[in-house]
C-alpha cells in the first residue's frame, strides 16, 4: 500500500545520531503533523522572529519600490555607472542572484538522481529559494536596460521594425538560458508539491484552505496510477534539470569570457562560475534553513546530517573556486600578455579596489577552511556564520570580476572609477527584501519540507514498523 494511504500502527524506532536524516520516534502521522503544523499554526502563535523578519523584509521591499520608481523617473544616471564602467551593481547582483539559485536544482535534481537521502528535508526549501533568487536576478538586466518596458526587444518575435536580437551575443543567450531555467525549475517545484497539496487538502479544517489546496492538488488521490505517473514525471524533470545546473551559469560566464577584455577573456570562467554558483547557493540554503529550523523547532527534520553534508559540499566547491582563482592568476602571468598581467596586478595591489580582492580571498578561501574540522561542521552557529561569510565573499567576487576589470581599459584616457550611489545600494538591498519576504510567505503558506519524501524516509528506515507488522 502506498505511504500516502497508510496509517502506521507503531512508532518507528529510529536511533538518534548525527548520521540520521530524521529524528527518533517518528511515524507517518507525526511527520505529516509536524510539517503541516507550520502552515496550519494559528496566526498569533507564529514565532515572533518570523514577524520581525518579515517586517524588516517588507521595509526593504518598500525601499526597492522607491529606488525603482526614482530610476524610472531619472534614468540609470542615478546609479554610479560611468564610462568605462557601464556595468555596475546591476550586473554584479544579477550574477550573484543567479548563482544563489543553483543550489535548488542541484539538491533536488542531481542528488535525487544520485539517490542521496540527505536531500529530503531541504530540497523543497532550496527549490523555492531558486525561484525567488532567479526572480530577483531577472530584475537587474531589465532595470539596467534604462527602458525596461522595451524588454521584449530581446525576444525574437515577428515585427515590422526590422529589429531582431543579435544571436551571437551572450546577452541574448542569457535571456533564453535564464528563462528556460526558471520555467523548468518552477515545473519541477510544483510537480514535487502535488502529493503534499493533496495531504494539506485532506488535513485542512478551513473550507477555503481545503478548496485552495484542492485546486492546487489537481485531483490527486494517491492511487497507484497517480504515484506511478508522478514518479516517472519527477524523474524525467530531474534529468531535464540536471544539464541546466551546468549550462545556465556557463552561459552567464560567457557574458565576460567572450569579451576581449583583460580579466574577462579566459576559458576557465564557465566551470569556475558553476562551482562558485553551487558554493554560494549552498551557503544561502544554510543561511535560511538554520534560522527556520530553530524558530519552528524542526531539528528532527533538518538534522545535523543535513547541515554537515551541506557544509562538506561548501568546502568542496570552495576548493574548486580557490583553484579557479589560482589558475586565473597563473595564466595571467604565464600567458605573457602585458594587459592581462596588469589587470591582475591592478586587481591585487595597486587599484582602488585592491582591498575587495583580499577580503574575498579571506571570505571564500581562508575562513571556510575551518570546515575541515568536524567539530566546526557539527556546530550550527559555526556553519551559519561561515555561510554568511561565503555569501559576502561571493558577492565581492562578482564585484571584483565586473568592476575592477572595467576600471582600467587599454589606454589611460579610458580609465575611471566606479562609486555606487545610495540608489545602487537601495536597489540591491531592496531585492534582498523581496527575496526574504517571498521566503517568509512560502514557509508560512506551503509545506517547506516535503511530506511524502519524509514519509518515505520513515518507510525506508523501519520497513517492518512502517507496514505495521
Amino acid at each position: 500500500m502506498d505511504p500516502e494511504d497508510q496509517e502506521s500502527s507503531a512508532v518507528a524506532t529510529i536511533d538518534p545520531g548525527p548520521n540520521k536524516v530524521l529524528g527518533p520516534g517518528h511515524d507517518f502521522g507525526s511527520v505529516t503533523d509536524e510539517i503541516a503544523h507550520v502552515v496550519y499554526q494559528p496566526f498569533l502563535k507564529t514565532p515572533p522572529q518570523m514577524f520581525v523578519g518579515f517586517a524588516c523584509a517588507f521595509l526593504l521591499v518598500n525601499l526597492f519600490m522607491v529606488a525603482v520608481t526614482w530610476l524610472f523617473v531619472r534614468g540609470v544616471g542615478v546609479w554610479g555607472i560611468v564610462i568605462p564602467i557601464a556595468w555596475g551593481f546591476a550586473i554584479v547582483n544579477f550574477v550573484w542572484w543567479i548563482g544563489i539559485g543553483h543550489a535548488g536544482t542541484l539538491i533536488s535534481a542531481i542528488l535525487l538522481l544520485l539517490k542521496q537521502d540527505w536531500r529530503t528535508s531541504i530540497n523543497r526549501f532550496s527549490e523555492a529559494m531558486t525561484l525567488f533568487a532567479v526572480a530577483c536576478a531577472a530584475m537587474f538586466p531589465l532595470l539596467h536596460l534604462g527602458r525596461p518596458w522595451l524588454f521584449y526587444w530581446l525576444l525574437p518575435y515577428p515585427n515590422t521594425m526590422w529589429l531582431w536580437p543579435q544571436p551571437r551575443s551572450p546577452l541574448i543567450w542569457d535571456v533564453f538560458a535564464v528563462s528556460t531555467y526558471a520555467t523548468v525549475s518552477f515545473i519541477f517545484w510544483f510537480t514535487g508539491l502535488i502529493p503534499d497539496f493533496g495531504t494539506m487538502r485532506d488535513k485542512a479544517g478551513n473550507p477555503i484552505a481545503r478548496r485552495i489546496f484542492g485546486m492546487l492538488a489537481m485531483g490527486w488521490r494517491g492511487s497507484a496510477r497517480h504515484w506511478a505517473r508522478y514518479q516517472k514525471a519527477y524523474l524525467l524533470l530531474a534529468g531535464l534539470s540536471t544539464p541546466l545546473v551546468v549550462s545556465v551559469h556557463s552561459v552567464v560566464s560567457f557574458d565576460f569570457a567572450v569579451a576581449i577584455l583583460p580579466g574577462w577573456h579566459t576559458t576557465i570562467f564557465p566551470p569556475y562560475f558553476v562551482a562558485g554558483a553551487i558554493y554560494s547557493g549552498f551557503a544561502m540554503v544554510l543561511t535560511l534553513a538554520i534560522p527556520v529550523r530553530r524558530w519552528y523547532h524542526l531539528e528532527d527534520m533538518i538534522t545535523m546530517r543535513h547541515i554537515e553534508c551541506m557544509a562538506k559540499v561548501m568546502l568542496g566547491t570552495g576548493l574548486i573556486v580557490a583553484y579557479g582563482y589560482a589558475m586565473e592568476a597563473f595564466m595571467a602571468w604565464y600567458s605573457g600578455g602585458i594587459y592581462e598581467r596588469y589587470a591582475f596586478y591592478n586587481r591585487m595591489w595597486v587599484g582602488g579596489y585592491w582591498w575587495t580582492y583580499w577580503v574575498l580571498i579571506l571570505c571564500n578561501i581562508a575562513i571556510p577552511q575551518l570546515l575541515w574540522w568536524r567539530k566546526v561542521r557539527m556546530s550550527v552557529l559555526g556553519v551559519f556564520l561561515i555561510a554568511l561569510v561565503v555569501n559576502v565573499g561571493m558577492w565581492l567576487e562578482r564585484f571584483v570580476i565586473v568592476v575592477t576589470s572595467l576600471t582600467r581599459d587599454f589606454v589611460p584616457s579610458s580609465w575611471g572609477m566606479y562609486y555606487p550611489t545610495i540608489w545602487d545600494w537601495s536597489t540591491y538591498l531592496g531585492t534582498i527584501g523581496v527575496f526574504l519576504a517571498l521566503m517568509f510567505l512560502f514557509v508560512r503558506g506551503l509545506p517547506a519540507i516535503s511530506i511524502f519524501e519524509m514519509r518515505e524516509v520513515v518507510h525506508d528506515l523501519e520497513p517492518e514498523h512502517a507496514h505495521g507488522d
